[in-house]
């Protein structure tokens, strides 16, 4: 049983051999998102998924990056990652809300899951201890196992598309 706050863990042995999961990585605080890209490719590689990769310049632009992908026909689930830190101005606020608000968009609209692997956080040390190696504590992973639960809830993968 979960605790309050705690995490869930994923549904224990996800096979996604069928599936291609775009990965979508900004550029900015790209220390963080390398961090949270790799947690990504760790969960792809446990669960047997493939990954197509793209970059965006910042937060603000994944959702337009992830419906690229989408549109593209190959993906069958998609992860942004990326690091919103707070700053003087209000910057902070209209990024992280659009971007959220953009990626639930694109999922509603397309009909294909996106894991938000979003950090909004207060410094970089959050963003660090929310982007760890593996076995620790790294919301990429999490994130990308997310997309892929809801990719195989919604059958789609590369095996039921039509030739």
């Amino acid at each position: 049983m979960a605790t309050p706050g705690s995490r869930p863990a994923p549904p224990s042995g996800l096979d996604a051999t069928d599936l291609v999961v775009g990965v979508v990585s900004a550029r900015w605080n790209n220390e963080i998102a390398e961090r949270l890209t790799a947690g990504a490719h760790r969960a792809i590689g446990a669960t047997g998924a493939v990954a197509r990769t793209a970059s965006a310049p910042g937060a603000f632009e994944l959702p337009f990056v992830a419906r690229v992908l989408i549109e593209s026909g190959d993906v069958d689930a998609v992860v942004v990652l990326g690091a919103v830190i707070r700053g003087e101005t209000t910057h902070y606020e209209i990024v992280s809300q659009g971007c959220a608000q953009g990626i639930m968009q694109v999922q509603i609209a397309t009909g294909i899951p996106i894991g938000l692997g979003i950090l909004t956080v207060e410094n970089m040390d959050q963003a660090v201890a929310r982007s760890e190696a593996a076995g620790g504590h790294n919301v990429g992973e999490e994130a990308t196992l997310a997309a892929i639960e809801m990719a195989l809830l919604a059958g789609r993968t590369r095996a039921s598309r039509p030739k």
